[in-house]
């Protein structure tokens, strides 16, 4: 016991609590590449349950529906991006520092989870976002936005709409990934997914971006 009296967990019970949350995400990693093909439509249990090496029981005693799984799958990756943006302290930071910063992380993100820009597709064509509001996914929009209002008010960035650009900055990092299977047939000799070539791409995307909000005369140099 310990100095308050309680029963400290077995062993057998700690691994049994490991293995129930390596399960649940097993099945999660599944899932998301599932919706990220097909939609909450046109996904199908019978496929998760068979890339994941399950029962279709055990999925659904784990997450009740496919709705519910559905909407895990999302509350996983909005979970992990809202830790990013706390762990970061980009507040702290110079605007264009934070900016730069953000680019960095976003496109790094984004090749580490292949299918999960495509999550949010599905959902806005099928479902008109209604899953995706409950999320909770709109701080880490707020976030960018509020970096981008912060470098106006600190005279570093020129008078952009902070909605729109945050929206346009988005699709320059996602953009990428999402299509690179059909921008892979114009220049076939280009591996976009290698390392090489992300790397090129992220410093691409940062100038484009700081060009376009950062108030710097034409002779000033390279951003």
């Amino acid at each position: 016991m310990n100095h308050q009296g309680k029963k400290k967990p077995s062993p057998q019970k700690k691994e049994r609590l490991r293995d129930r949350e390596a399960t649940k995400a097993e099945i999660l990693d599944a899932a998301e590449e599932e919706f990220a093909k097909y939609g909450l439509a046109g996904a199908k249990i019978d496929a998760i349950a068979a890339r994941t090496g399950v029962t279709k029981a055990m999925i659904y005693y784990y997450f009740k529906s496919k709705d519910a799984l559905y909407q895990e799958v999302f509350q996983r990756l909005v979970r992990e991006l809202n830790q990013m943006i706390q762990q970061s302290h980009l507040e702290q930071l110079p605007a264009e520092v934070a900016l730069k910063m953000v680019i960095h992380s976003a496109i790094a993100y984004e090749a580490s989870h292949p299918y999960r820009g495509r999550l949010w597709f599905h959902e806005a064509i099928q479902n008109q976002g209604k899953y995706g509001k409950l999320t909770g996914w709109q701080d880490s929009f707020v976030f960018l936005m509020d970096i981008l209002e912060r470098g106006i008010g600190e005279g570093s960035f020129r008078q952009v709409d902070p909605f729109l650009t945050t929206i346009n900055i988005l699709g320059i990092c996602v953009f990428y990934f999402d299509a690179q299977e059909n921008l892979s047939y114009l220049k076939p000799d280009r591996q976009l997914l290698s390392q090489e070539m992300i790397e090129k791409q992220t410093q691409e995307a940062i100038n484009l971006v700081l060009g376009g909000v950062l108030l710097y005369s034409e002779n000033s140099g390279k951003v």
